[in-house]
């Protein structure tokens, strides 16, 4: 089995910074979690959930958003036993398809909310939206976010997005 590694072009990077491009968010998520690091196929299981597949890998390459880094062979894995146990995910430390959900649903609310309450002035925390990879890295963000809420829209609008961002979140951070 051959395993392909990609990262994202300055292309797809320029998209997740400005969507320039207009990429549909399903496609968003997936160049999202592309990083030079992760194989095919676990980026693939990252967002099974939403329904993508291959194809959409070949759409991103198609489009020039991401580009081929490695490509190698994968030995058996019963060159490599896994102990029995010990669970797939934790093993592999991959977020489940509702942590993948999760993250979206929050890092959409953020680029939504932060551009209609904050316009200009949101850029910096845009881009700490952007290069953040988990659930946590976002939750680390509804502070700062809250704070720059208030100060360009002021308390009543920043609490109903708090109350908004912590169900997404899961509970107050």
């Amino acid at each position: 089995m051959n395993t392909s590694i990609y990262d994202k072009t300055a292309k797809g990077r320029e998209e997740i910074a400005t969507r320039k491009y207009q990429l549909a968010t399903r496609l968003r998520t997936l160049l999202v979690l592309v990083d030079g690091h992760k194989p095919e196929e676990e980026l693939l299981r990252n967002v099974a959930g939403l329904g993508l597949t291959a194809n959409a890998v070949q759409e991103l390459l198609a489009q020039e958003l991401i580009v081929l880094t490695t490509s190698y062979a994968v030995l058996p894995e019963a060159a490599a036993p896994v102990p029995p146990a010990a669970p797939a995910a934790e093993i592999s430390g991959l977020p489940t398809a509702s942590q993948v959900q999760q993250f979206q649903q929050v890092y959409d609310f953020y680029n939504k909310t932060i551009k209609s309450t904050m316009g200009l002035r949101g850029f910096t925390l845009q881009l700490k939206v952007e290069k953040a990879g988990t659930v946590d890295d976002l939750r680390q963000l509804r502070d700062p976010y809250l704070e720059a809420v208030q100060k360009a829209k002021g308390r009543d609008t920043a609490l109903q997005l708090a109350q908004q961002l912590d169900q997404l979140l899961g509970g107050a951070a």
